[in-house]
């Protein structure tokens, strides 16, 4: 059995000894490479496509994860497909030089990778085709989508259109044929200012050769793929780019890894008792606080909110649960994002969000809710509004409690569509405006037909 001890974390493994190079004795690393047995094998089996992801901590260190790719790979979990953690000396060619020798000597089938797939920040390109001279090296659909959604919350644009684009982005994710990429292309350069074109890249949109190592998946698989790359990003982030000791932050991946087995690429790990009670693992974020922050928020909607509208609202809560992400906050909006999607929250009283749960039913949604849940705060009776509140509307009890109505869906949908496209034509010139009303006249025609004059 290999026992390490990595700041105070002991690390067992009933396998054969694990790889485990580390020099340093101070909190922290000047270079870090690990790979238990388990992902060494899985590597193995599956090394045709290998994906990186890197992610900083404070102090500029980077932690570089090697997962396996491609249409052979089935297992489940954000964490599974992890067969290597690597933190180099330095991110320069010599840092990643060394990173990768030490990667390729404990993995013979490292000759067998046909494709690497990286984030468009990764400069250290040349490095990476002279350590793998037989594999292609593409940029990501993961990244590429991570890259433009953060472009498009930074170009401030009006409201409406800044949801177009990001629906329009994660619809063509999960769906990424030529076609959509062109209609998705066409759209950023209809809706972003020429002088700022040029930061998103779109012309990635239109290599076709990106797509291609992504273009297998079915739309499910695609929605269930990029889920999985987005938790296991914000994972890493918050153990390992939370803290700008190294040793904490690997100890912190391995004792995640620990702790949810259903990742299949799980270590043995033991805390030391005395590791348990070092100030260093303490977090105002603890289960006990995130425990009774929920329970509080259950509370509050219990009380103050109508029945049917508290079972609806407790079940955005489930969705919220380990799964909130907090992109960025400022005075008068927060952007929340749950895993598969993101939406923009107006906590000023009654709270809004744009999402199609809050627009249709004006009820606290999961954005809200993780909003409060991040802030530590519970619904408060302004925040909901009257026909929602406790003894008012009686008769909704019954509405809400009949079955599911496939009309009622549809004239939801629409409805939330019609008003969409107002808010769009209301928003933009005049000759904009009848460029874009002309575009729906046409549409209108081709759909219903000319012999049907169709008021918009």
């Amino acid at each position: 059995m290999a026992l390490i001890v990595l700041n105070g974390l002991l690390i067992k493994d009933s396998s054969p000894p694990m790889l485990l190079h580390q020099i340093s004795k101070t909190p922290q690393l000047d270079a870090f490479n690990y790979q238990s047995c388990f992902m060494q094998d899985l590597f193995a089996h599956f090394p045709e496509v290998l994906f990186i992801h890197r992610t900083y901590n404070p102090r500029g260190k980077v932690l570089y994860t090697f997962l396996v790719d491609g249409p052979r790979v089935q297992v489940e979990g954000p964490l599974a497909r992890a067969v290597y953690f690597a933190i180099p000396i330095n991110e320069d060619a010599k840092g990643l030089t060394q990173m990768f020798q030490v990667f390729k000597k404990f993995n013979p089938a490292w000759e067998r990778v046909n494709t690497i797939l990286v984030d468009p920040h990764f400069l250290l390109l040349p490095t990476l085709t002279m350590e793998f001279p037989t594999a292609e090296v593409l940029l990501s659909a993961f990244h590429i989508c991570k890259f433009l959604q953060g472009k498009v919350y930074q170009l401030s644009l009006e409201q409406p259109v800044q949801s177009v684009l990001l629906s329009s982005l994660q619809s063509t994710m999960c769906s990424a044929t030529a076609g959509n990429l062109r209609k998705l292309y066409t759209l950023l350069g209809n809706c972003v200012p020429p002088s700022r074109l040029p930061e998103l890249h779109p012309h990635w949109l239109l290599n076709d050769r990106i797509w291609l190592t992504h273009r297998w998946r079915s739309r499910a698989q695609s929605n269930r793929y990029f889920q999985s790359l987005e938790v296991t990003a914000h994972i890493l982030s918050q153990l390992f780019g939370a803290t700008p000791f190294e040793k904490q932050g690997m100890a912190s991946v391995f004792r995640y890894m620990q702790q949810n087995p259903s990742d299949k690429a799980s270590l043995s790990l033991a805390v030391t008792p005395q590791d348990s009670h070092t100030p260093s693992d303490t977090s105002p974020e603890s289960p006990n606080t995130e425990q009774l922050v929920e329970a509080r928020i259950q509370h509050s909607l219990n009380a103050i909110c109508t029945g049917p509208a508290a079972q609806l609202c407790l079940g955005e809560l489930a969705v919220v649960q380990k799964s909130m992400h907090l992109i960025g906050s400022g005075s008068d909006k927060m952007n929340i994002q749950i895993l598969e999607d993101t939406h923009n929250v107006q906590p000023q009283a009654p709270a809004s969000c744009s999402c199609y749960f809050n627009q249709a039913f004006h009820l606290p949604c999961r954005h809200i809710l993780a909003m409060l849940s991040a802030r530590h705060q519970v619904l408060q009776p302004d925040m909901l509004q009257a026909q929602w509140t406790s003894g008012c509307a009686n008769s909704l009890d019954s509405i809400l409690g009949s079955k599911w109505s496939a009309t009622l869906d549809k004239l939801l949908a629409v409805t939330l569509l019609t008003e969409e496209v107002g808010r769009l034509l209301q928003h933009c010139s005049k000759e904009e405006f009848e460029r874009r009303y002309s575009t729906l006249r046409e549409l209108a025609d081709s759909w219903i037909g000319p012999y049907e004059q169709v008021q918009l």
